[in-house]
Order: structure tokens, then C-alpha cells, then sequence
């Protein structure tokens, strides 16, 4: 099942995509996004109480204020290596996790701005895991159990910050300043829909692809992920308590734009998809 946060007379709603001879319409389910009913999809969802032309509502985000947006940092060993890092043992370390705020969200088509401290913004295309129960200290084998649905996103990045002053170059500096860059207002664009998590029997069969104005950048498959999305939200279990709503980026394969030297601008596209969860495009502003 697609479901769906949207904009009709001006007022936000979420439903499920329904596809009718041929064309496709969203069958409304109540108001508020997503996040209003996060608790409650793996229980079922309500009647639909009307039908609409999918193309005459404005898509959403699935979830535009989620109480936490983890992301996953070094989740891939050949996106990990392609920057010059040196190749991870899983069994020496545990996941990478960060936050995101959830004001760096952004929805299909919205524009991506271009921010002030930084001209080297770059890509990554990702898996997103929307949780659908509160948890916590899950083991592995549960972790899925708890999964609402998957998203397609990009954890847009900024690799340096320039605050107009020199700063030094210590390692506790680059870190917060590498932190920093992932925090900037539209840098996780996730769409266009949530997939319910009964159509993904299996997180680590999807493939990842972005293009760039049309051009591939990243092709990829969740297969090659160092820590399993259950071993990533198990992970997380242990350190907070997941409520339904919270979302997880998993990281990104290689192609990102650092191992070339090449970033985006005003006016680029970006489009990623993910397996069967849709494309999203995001413009740069």
C-alpha cells in the first residue's frame, strides 16, 4: 500500500494511492500528514471517506515533523573508501548514528536551497525506514516487526562550511563541522509516498539509484549495507526509545559527488529511487 500526505484546498490530509483505470487517485483517509496515523498502519487503516485525482493534490513529504530523523553515516564500504577512508570491520564497531533536524525535511519537488556557509553540497541517495511502534532494546530478529513502512531520500550534504572566519582544523572541529553539514534546512528530502511494509519482504533487496539532470551518479543495492536496516533500528533501540513516526536514513552506496569534486549548483535536479518506493526529484535552489 502507497500512502500519501498531500495539500487539498489548502488544508493537509493523508491517504493511499488507488489506481483506477489507469489513472491513479488518492482515496482520502483523514486530515493531518502521516504522522497522525504512524502508530496505528501496521493495525490497519481507516475507511476512505472520498477519492481524488492523484495530479490534482499537492504531494507532500510522508512525515514532515517525525519526533526524531536518525541517519546512518558509513553504511556502505564502497562509499566509505571512494572518499579515502580505509575499509570498516563490522565487527569492531557499531552503526554510525546522527540526527537530523527535522526542519531540513523536504517533500517531492520541493526545491532544495543552496545555503550561505557552504558551495560544496552534495548527493546521497538512501532508504528511509519509517518506525510503526513504540520499542525499545529490540533484538535483531524483531527489528523488522516494527517497521510502518520505507521511504526514498537523499541525505543532501554540505562537505565544508565557511563561517567567514578561519577556523582550525583539529579533528573535534572537522567532526562538528561534518555534523553541521547535514543539519541545513531542506537536506532530507524524503517522498514521494511510504510504503507499507508488508510490499518490502525484504529491506535488503532494493536497489539505489540518483541521476543528477538526468546523468547516473549512484547505482547501488541495500544488499551491500555494512549494518542491515533490523541491525541499524535494533542498534538504535538500545540508545532511545523508537516511538511510531521516527524515521531512519540508512546511508548511501558509492558515487557521491566528494569523490569526484564535483557539487551541486542552482538549477541541478536531483532524482532518486529506490527499489519499488518511488522517485523522488528535488530541484536546487
Amino acid at each position: 500500500m502507497r500512502l500519501v500526505s498531500y495539500r487539498r484546498d489548502g488544508v493537509v490530509r493523508h491517504g493511499r494511492i488507488e489506481d483506477s483505470g489507469g489513472a491513479q487517485r488518492v482515496a482520502e483517509l483523514g486530515d493531518g500528514d502521516l504522522g497522525t496515523i504512524a502508530g496505528t498502519i501496521l493495525d490497519g487503516v481507516a475507511e476512505p471517506r472520498g477519492e481524488h485525482p492523484l495530479d490534482g493534490v499537492e504531494l507532500l513529504t510522508p512525515i514532515a515533523r517525525p519526533g526524531k530523523l536518525l541517519a546512518a553515516a558509513a553504511n556502505y564500504q564502497e562509499h566509505v573508501t571512494e572518499t579515502g577512508g580505509e575499509p570498516l570491520d563490522r565487527s569492531r564497531l557499531s552503526p554510525r548514528l546522527f540526527l537530523k533536524p527535522s526542519t531540513s525535511i523536504a517533500g517531492p519537488g520541493e526545491p532544495v536551497p543552496m545555503p550561505s556557509v557552504s558551495d560544496q553540497v552534495d548527493w546521497e541517495a538512501e532508504l528511509t525506514v519509517v518506525i510503526g511502534r513504540r520499542c525499545r532494546d529490540l533484538a535483531v530478529g524483531e527489528a523488522l516487526d516494527v517497521v510502518a513502512g520505507y521511504c526514498t531520500s537523499n541525505d543532501v550534504s554540505a562537505r565544508s562550511m565557511d563561517y567567514g572566519y578561519e577556523c582550525d582544523t583539529e579533528g573535534a572541529v572537522w567532526f562538528f563541522d561534518w555534523l553541521a553539514g547535514k543539519w541545513l534546512d531542506g537536506f532530507a528530502p524524503i517522498g514521494p509516498w511510504l510504503v507499507t511494509a508488508d510490499e518490502v519482504p525484504d529491506p535488503q533487496d532494493l536497489a539505489v539509484d540518483l541521476e543528477v539532470n538526468g546523468k547516473s551518479r549512484q547505482h547501488g543495492s541495500t544488499k551491500d549495507m555494512i549494518f542491515t536496516v533490523a541491525e541499524l533500528i535494533a542498534h538504535a533501540s538500545r540508545l532511545m526509545t523508537l516511538e511510531p513516526g521516527d524515521m531512519i536514513m540508512t546511508g548511501t552506496p558509492s558515487g557521491v559527488g566528494a569523490a569526484t569534486g564535483e557539487f551541486l549548483g542552482q538549477g541541478d535536479v536531483m532524482s532518486v529511487t529506490v527499489g519499488p518506493l518511488g522517485t523522488l526529484v528535488n530541484p536546487v535552489a
